[in-house]
């Protein structure tokens, strides 16, 4: 049996040493925690309202020209002032590419309102087919305008010395700003809570920081629950004014108070307003808080995430002192009112990054340094007033 072949020996694994030394095993993969960097804003009604009346003054003296520069200088102020991770934000937009689009927006939109009224006042067939005219106009061009002036406001924005920046077409803009509006028309409105869901998935789902791509993940359910409930909630108001009036016609007619032509007017205005108010205040910081909750709890930047906690009683408490401390002042309170709104809303934002956040923002830089970054104001314009 000596000639019997017998197959070869395996070969030793030497895959699994090195030199007769056994391998090391791998190193275990840091665990990357979860951690918090709340939104802080530092800015002062005081401060801000220095900014503000010399931007008044300055628009009004220059028949609204000066506008484009104070719009740089107030967005300045906000961004600066904005704070994550003990870095600040800044904004870096040209005033001459504002005035530009404001020139735009002033154009058309002046156009539409002059027909819409000659044609109004008039009747002139001539007129009407004017104003159909600029409305398509307005139409064609508008979903184009926006996409580019949301490119301009992010790709002049920037934190860490990194500017933001954004991808949205301008097919998907045409989609969202005009197919899906007009859809709404056609369902008396029904489908405007997912219109306004692809709004924010085109804006927020196409924003960058350096290379880094933001998402969104908010589902039209979210939208329309808001939404129902608002519905709801004016309804009930409507309901409790009628009764209330109804209340007062009875008490009139018992004490014998007949109406004329001229006071039922009176009333019914008196009315109105008081249900534009209560709506204002009621219902706007309920929508509010909870929109803003629901876009930024389903709004990611890579691996990381955002969390929104704004509280519909604290906002109601700040915008229904700032409605009558305004008026109270004749509209001096109003930059004041402006920093109360927002440092509340900004403060019950956070950034939730998955690991050190120092890391991701150097390596975002890196990236944007090798690949280079596009400027806003050579293509883009500003149209927004």
């Amino acid at each position: 049996m000596d000639d019997e072949i017998r197959p070869p020996a395996p070969e030793p694994d030497l895959s699994s040493a090195t030199d007769g030394a056994e391998a090391e095993p791998p190193a275990p993969q840091p665990v990357r925690e979860l951690q918090y960097h709340p939104v802080t804003f530092t800015g002062t009604g005081r401060e801000y309202f220095r900014i503000w009346i010399v931007n008044l003054v300055l628009s009004i003296l220059t028949l609204g020209i000066y506008s484009a520069w104070a719009k740089v200088r107030r967005l300045q102020y906000f961004y600066r002032h904005t704070h994550v991770a003990n870095s600040s934000f800044d904004y870096h937009g040209p005033p001459l590419a504002i005035l530009k689009g404001r020139i735009v927006a002033v154009i058309l939109f002046g156009a539409y309102f002059y027909t819409s009224q000659a044609s109004r006042i008039t009747g002139s067939p001539a007129m009407l087919g004017a104003y159909l005219g600029i409305l398509l106009c307005l139409m064609a061009v508008m979903p184009f305008l926006l996409a580019k002036s949301f490119r301009f406001r992010l790709a002049n924005a920037s934190y860490r010395g990194l500017r933001f920046g954004f991808n949205g077409s301008i097919k998907e803009a045409y989609v969202v700003f005009l197919l899906f509006p007009l859809g709404t028309m056609f369902t008396m409105y029904l489908l405007w809570p997912f219109a306004h869901q692809r709004i924010k998935a085109y804006m927020h789902g196409n924003a960058r920081y350096g290379q880094g791509k933001f998402s969104f993940h908010a589902q039209p359910a979210g939208f329309y629950r808001i939404y129902l409930y608002a519905f709801l909630q004016a309804i009930l108001i409507a309901m409790l004014l009628a009764a209330l009036s109804a209340l007062i016609a009875t008490v009139a007619g018992l004490a014998h108070i007949n109406w004329n032509d001229e006071q039922a007017p009176i009333l019914f205005v008196v009315v109105f307003y008081v249900v534009a108010i209560l709506t204002s205040l009621i219902i706007r910081p309920y929508f509010d808080a909870n929109i803003q909750n629901l876009i930024w709890c389903g709004t990611r930047l890579q691996s990381h995430g955002f969390n929104s906690n704004v509280d519909f009683k604290g906002l109601f408490k700040i915008m229904a002192s700032n409605f009558f401390l305004t008026i109270f002042t004749l509209g001096l309170y109003r930059p004041f009112a402006v920093i109360r709104t927002l440092r509340y809303r900004l403060e019950h934002i956070s950034l939730l990054s998955m690991g050190e956040l120092e890391t991701f923002v150097a390596d975002a830089q890196q990236q944007a340094s090798a690949v280079g970054m596009e400027t806003a104001a050579i293509f883009d314009i500003d149209i927004s007033l």
